[in-house]
């Protein structure tokens, strides 16, 4: 595991019972500290090691939204770690039927060692940390994602070696992915470039917020509507489903006003010839993403898939 020596073991300290609700609450030394914590993680497990850090504590894992890699990479990782994911449906819970976050909260916390949630609200999510007395996990909000964007890190990481000063141009929404990768590059010094359609753009106070702790390790974040400039000399491509869960009467104008961001040859013969492509998954072929990119020898969004697993278990492990 990360070895513990006078500088990091505060910052595992200071992370024990923490809550995980965007990435803009860790410093960028928490940020890469995770990062590394993570890459130790699945050293251990490459080389069949599964220490059993969390044996005798319990996950509650409340999903409000469908889920494929969330829910088995958070499942598989407590089992992994020793202890056990136990998986809610929101709508067979009492906060599906009225129950105040507040009680649900105050509840779950003398059942529960910590609690992971997929949620539609980020407001929520933040009044049922304000409640709980054990550490609450985004999953996912209409916000934030933090531990998809920790495994994007990590995968650049694993790939390159190094993340500072590569440029990761982001191409599509401006949704809750957008800003979680860009918060995580800029914590990681990276070069962020994001491109929208006009009206799609990144929330513009998380962008002010990226673009300062940006600053502060050397990288970069900028904004821009031509996807050209965004890919130009990139590292790394990334996009992500045009129409998300929730947006689906929004469909076909979304399929109208994304239909020249694409990524496709066209657009990565902008990017550095061994650009990296990523992609969070689910995705539509031929929409944001054209199948001889996502399928094509530069693509790694299975291996950034199972770095959920282990950037998730770095998470587990020191939070609860």
């Amino acid at each position: 595991m990360v070895k513990i020596d006078g500088s990091n073991s505060k910052i595992a300290e200071n992370l024990k019972g923490r809550d995980l609700l965007t990435l803009l609450d860790y410093t960028s030394e928490e940020v890469a500290y995770l990062l590394e914590y993570a890459m130790n993680m699945k050293k251990e497990y490459m080389a069949g090691n599964m220490p059993r850090l969390l044996a005798g504590k319990t996950l509650g894992m409340i999903f409000e939204k469908h889920s494929t890699r969330t829910r088995i990479s958070f499942e598989v990782g407590m089992i992994q770690l020793g202890g056990y994911g136990m998986f809610m449906n929101a709508r067979d819970l009492q906060i599906g039927r009225g129950e105040s976050v507040y009680d649900t909260g105050n509840v779950m916390s003398e059942f529960l060692d910590g609690i992971m949630i997929r949620a539609n609200s980020h407001e929520m999510v933040k009044e049922l940390a304000q409640h709980t007395t054990i550490p609450v996990i985004n999953g996912l909000t209409d916000i934030f994602h933090p531990c998809q964007a920790l495994a994007d890190i990590l995968t650049v990481k694993e790939v390159r070696g190094s993340v500072k000063g590569l440029k990761m141009a982001y191409v599509g929404d401006g949704n809750n992915v957008a800003h979680s990768l860009i918060i995580a590059g800029a914590h990681m010094g990276m070069h962020m470039a994001v491109a929208t359609p006009e009206g799609f753009e990144y929330d513009p106070d998380i962008f002010g917020q990226a673009q300062k702790i940006a600053e502060q390790n050397g990288g970069s974040v900028m904004q821009t509507n031509d996807p050209v400039e965004a890919a130009t000399s990139a590292d790394v491509m990334y996009t992500d489903v045009w129409t998300s869960m929730g947006q689906e009467e929004e469909a076909a104008a979304r399929l109208e006003a994304f239909k020249d961001f694409q990524i496709n040859d066209a657009l990565v013969a902008h990017a550095k010839e061994d650009y990296m492509f990523l992609h969070c998954l689910p995705a539509h072929r031929e929409e944001e993403v054209a199948t001889s990119v996502i399928d094509g020898p530069n693509s790694y969004v299975f291996q950034q898939a199972g770095n959920r697993l282990h950037a998730q278990k770095a998470v587990l492990a020191n939070l609860l």
